[in-house]
C-alpha cells in the first residue's frame, strides 16, 4: 500500500470523524484486481445449514380412471403402472429451509444418484405491489367466483421479504440462490425469472454467486400485455436470466426455429433440399429444413417461427394463477438445458407448470412453494398430467406431496442462531409463552396455571393450545382427555393451525368430554384485529361418508360415498364492506363458513346479501380415498445420535449416519380421486369400486376445500 503524506492525513481526518472514505480511497487502499461487490445492510455469506426431516404426506402413482373421468373404460381401472424408480417431490414449506434440507439431508444421496440436480427455473416474487389473491369458482357454477387472500405464512415471507426495501429482497435471494448453486450439478444450469424492478440486482447476484465468466444468457421475454406509463415507452417484455454452474461442462442443446415460409430460401442442393447463403462473403449454407439458431430475444409476435405466444386466454393450460406462465416458454428452457431422464427444480413453483412441462418431456422433477393453495394447484395439475400421459400410453412417475417438520417455527418464532444452546432455549421458551399469550387474547381467555395441558380458561370451558411447530396430534388429545379425567374436566376448546392426518375427534364422546376443535386464523398476526377484537376462530373442517360394501364370495368391492363436508371460515369483515361498497356494486365475502354476495342497490342503496354456497359440496374442490391408510407407515430419516451433533462437528455430509424411524403416522396412498378443474366442474361423490378381500381396514377420505387446505377422516371398515 503506497500512500502519500498528505492521503493517510486524509484518511486519518476522515476516521476521526466518522465520515465515509471518497471513492478514490478504494483502489489505493485495495488491490487493483478486486472484483466488483453487491453490498447491502446486513449482507453475510453465512447459509442456512438446517437438516430438517422431510415428512411423506401423500403418495399419487397412478390415478385410477374409468366411466366417470369420461374415456369410455371400465369402472375401476388396474392396469398401466407408472415407472419405477425417482419418485418426483411435491414440497409444501420454506424454500430456504427445503435447499438446505435438500443440500446437507439424506435426500442429497438419493439426488445424486439421479445424476444430480440439472437445472433449476424459478420466477420469484418481485413485485413490491403485487397482490397474491386468487379468484376461486364456487361449486359447479362457472360464473361465480371469490377473491382467496394469500395464507398468514405467504404474508409474512412476502412482508418480511419487502418490509426493508431491496435491502430484505437481495438478501432472501442471495442465500437462497447460494443454496442452489451447491445442489446444482456440476453441468446444470440455472434460469431466474424476473422484470425491470429487480433485473439489476439480480444481474450482480448471480455474477457473484455463480461467477461472472459462468454468465449464459439475459433472454428478453417480450409479450403482448404491458403497462403504457404516462410517461417512457410502454414495459413489455421480462427478463430471464442465466448462468452455469461450470460454463466449460454445461448441458445446452441448441434451440432451432424451423421457418414457414420457405420462400427466403430460393436454392436447392444436389438432394433437393431448400437453402439461402449468408455469413461472410455468402459463403455458409443455411437449410430451411434446419431452421435457424433462436436468439436471446423470445416474442409473442414471431408466431411463424413458433415462438412464445404470451396471450393467456388462449392458453389451455391456464387457470388464473398469478404469476402463471405458457408452458411454451417453460418447454423451451428445459429442452435447452436438460435430456431425457434428468432431474429438474422449480422453488417457486406456484401452479405447476415447470412441473408439468418437465413430466411431459421425461423428466424428473422437485417442485416447492411456500403456499398450500399453490401446493394443491400443483397437485390437480401433476394429476392431470398423468392422466394426459396415460390415456396416451406414455410413461410417467409417481409423486410425493411432503413438507418440512417444523419449519412454522421458522416463520413465527425465529431465534438467533448465535446463541449458545441454552440462551437459545431460554429465547425460544420466552418467545413460545408470548405467543401463547397472543392466542389467549386474541381468543378472549383467560391464562390459567397449575395445568399440564392446559393455559387459559374461557368462561366454563378450558383451553388448550397445540404445538406451534406442529399439527395436533393424536398423542396431544390423549394427554388432554387423560388430565380431564383426573381432573374430572367436563368442557375443553382445543386450539391449532393444523390437526394430524386421521385425528379421531369423537374420542372425546365415549369419556362424556365435550371437547370443541378450533382452527387458529391468520388474524392473530394482526395486531390490530386482536386488539379489536376482530379474531374469529372457526370449528375444525367436518367430514361425512359412508361404505358401499358390494359383490359375494371371498372379494367384495368397496366404494366411498362423502354424505357431507362443513367448513366454518371467516375471510372478511362484511360490517366494514357493506359500509364502504358502493351505490350499485358486489362484493363476494366468507362469513361463517359461507360464500355471500353482498349487493348495494344503486338508488335506495339497500344492501342485499345472497348466499352462493347452496349445497354442502359446494365447498369441496378435491377428495380422494387411500382404501388400505394403515399400510404405508410413514418413515423418516434422521441422523443417529452420538451425543454431539456432527454438522458441529463439521462431518462432511457422506460421514453422516442415519437411521430410519417412524413417525407414528401413516402415507395417504392416492387410489382414487375426484377434483374440480376450469373446464369440468362437476363432482363425483361416490369413489371407484376396489376390490378388496376379507378383512378389517382403515380407509381414510382426504378432502380438499375451495381454499386449499385438506381435512382428513379415518374410518374402519369390515369386508
Amino acid at each position: 500500500m503506497k500512500l502519500t503524506e498528505n492521503e493517510k492525513r486524509d484518511v486519518i481526518k476522515y476516521l476521526d470523524a466518522g465520515k465515509p472514505l471518497p471513492d478514490k480511497y478504494r483502489f489505493l487502499l485495495f488491490k487493483d484486481d478486486r472484483e466488483v461487490e453487491l453490498v447491502w445492510n446486513g449482507k453475510t455469506n453465512e447459509v442456512t445449514n438446517v437438516v430438517l426431516p422431510f415428512q411423506i404426506i401423500e403418495q399419487i402413482d397412478e390415478p385410477r380412471e374409468g366411466k366417470e373421468f369420461g374415456d369410455g373404460g371400465t369402472l375401476f381401472d388396474t392396469s398401466g403402472k407408472q415407472i419405477t424408480g425417482w419418485t418426483n417431490k411435491l414440497i409444501w414449506g420454506d424454500n430456504k429451509l427445503i435447499l438446505s434440507s435438500l443440500k446437507n439431508g439424506p435426500l442429497r444421496k438419493e439426488i445424486e444418484a439421479q445424476g444430480g440436480l440439472k437445472l433449476i427455473y424459478i420466477d420469484p416474487p418481485f413485485d413490491v405491489g403485487a397482490d397474491f389473491s386468487v379468484p376461486i369458482k364456487i361449486g359447479e357454477d362457472d360464473e361465480e367466483s371469490f377473491t382467496k387472500k394469500p395464507s398468514v405464512i405467504e404474508e409474512v415471507a412476502f412482508r418480511d421479504t419487502w418490509g426493508k426495501g431491496a435491502d430484505s429482497f437481495i438478501a432472501m435471494m442471495y442465500e437462497r440462490l447460494k443454496l442452489m448453486h451447491d445442489l446444482l450439478a456440476e453441468d446444470g444450469s440455472i434460469y431466474v425469472h424476473c422484470d425491470w424492478r429487480v433485473n439489476s440486482y439480480m444481474r450482480l447476484i448471480l455474477d457473484e454467486v455463480f461467477g461472472k465468466d459462468n454468465f449464459l444468457n439475459q433472454l428478453i421475454w417480450h409479450y403482448q400485455a404491458g403497462t403504457a406509463p404516462i410517461k417512457g415507452f410502454a414495459k413489455k417484455h421480462d427478463y430471464i436470466i442465466s448462468f452455469a454452474k461450470n460454463r466449460e461442462s454445461v448441458i445446452f442443446n441448441q434451440v432451432r426455429l424451423l421457418v414457414k415460409d420457405e420462400s427466403i430460401y430460393p436454392l436447392f442442393d444436389e438432394d433437393g433440399r431448400k437453402y439461402r447463403m449468408s455469413g461472410n462473403n455468402n459463403a455458409t449454407r443455411y437449410y430451411a429444413d434446419e431452421g435457424r439458431k433462436a436468439d436471446d430475444v423470445w416474442t409473442w409476435l414471431d408466431r411463424k417461427e413458433n415462438n412464445i405466444v404470451q396471450v393467456f386466454n388462449a392458453l389451455p393450460e391456464h387457470i388464473n394463477y398469478p404469476t402463471q406462465k405458457p408452458e411454451k416458454l417453460i418447454r423451451r428452457i428445459i429442452e435447452a438445458s436438460s435430456n431425457e431422464g434428468d432431474l429438474v427444480a422449480d422453488f417457486f413453483c406456484g401452479s405447476g407448470t415447470t412441473l408439468a412441462v418437465a413430466e411431459k418431456l421425461g423428466r424428473k422433477w422437485i417442485g416447492s412453494d411456500l403456499g398450500k393453495f399453490g401446493v394443491h394447484t400443483s397437485r390437480k395439475r401433476m394429476i392431470g398430467v398423468q392422466r394426459e400421459l396415460k390415456k396416451e400410453s406414455k410413461g410417467f412417475r409417481a409423486f410425493e406431496i411432503m413438507n418440512v417438520g417444523r419449519y412454522e417455527r421458522e416463520n413465527f418464532i425465529s431465534t438467533n442462531n448465535d446463541l449458545r444452546a441454552e440462551e437459545k432455549a431460554k429465547q425460544i421458551e420466552k418467545k413460545e409463552k408470548k405467543f401463547v399469550s397472543l392466542i389467549l387474547s386474541a381468543y378472549k381467555a383467560e391464562p390459567v396455571e397449575n395445568f399440564e395441558n392446559f393455559v387459559g380458561k374461557k368462561r366454563d370451558r378450558l383451553v388448550a393450545i397445540g404445538p406451534i411447530n406442529l399439527p395436533v396430534s393424536s398423542k396431544f388429545i390423549d394427554f388432554i382427555l387423560e388430565e380431564c379425567t383426573i381432573h374430572k374436566i367436563t368442557k375443553v376448546d382445543v386450539l391449532g393451525f393444523d390437526y394430524e392426518m386421521g385425528l379421531d375427534f369423537t374420542k372425546s364422546k365415549d369419556l362424556g368430554i365435550d371437547i370443541e376443535f378450533k382452527v387458529i386464523p391468520r388474524e392473530v398476526f394482526d395486531k390490530r384485529a386482536v386488539e379489536r377484537g376482530q379474531v374469529k376462530f372457526y370449528d375444525v373442517a367436518f367430514i361425512e361418508c359412508k361404505p358401499i360394501v358390494s359383490g359375494k364370495g371371498a372379494t367384495k368391492e368397496l366404494s366411498i360415498e362423502l354424505t357431507d363436508f362443513s367448513v366454518f371460515y371467516n375471510q372478511d369483515n362484511t360490517g366494514e364492506i357493506e359500509q364502504d361498497l358502493r351505490a350499485g356494486g358486489t362484493k363476494v365475502v366468507v362469513e361463517n363458513g359461507q360464500v355471500i354476495k353482498i349487493s348495494k342497490d344503486k338508488k335506495t342503496e339497500i344492501v342485499t346479501r345472497e348466499v352462493l354456497t347452496k349445497k354442502w359440496s359446494d365447498w369441496i374442490d378435491y377428495w380422494a380415498v387411500d382404501y388400505d391408510f394403515a399400510d404405508r407407515k410413514e418413515i423418516i430419516r434422521v441422523p443417529k445420535t452420538h451425543g454431539d451433533n456432527l454438522f458441529e462437528k463439521g462431518k462432511q455430509q457422506d460421514l453422516i449416519e442415519y437411521e430410519e424411524v417412524w413417525t407414528g403416522d401413516y402415507i395417504f396412498d392416492n387410489e382414487w380421486q375426484s377434483f374440480r378443474t376450469k373446464k369440468k366442474r362437476n363432482l363425483e361423490l361416490v369413489s371407484a369400486p376396489k376390490e378388496l378381500p376379507k378383512g378389517k381396514y382403515k380407509v381414510a377420505v382426504k378432502v380438499v376445500d375451495i381454499f386449499g387446505n385438506d381435512t382428513t377422516k379415518v374410518i374402519e371398515v369390515k369386508i
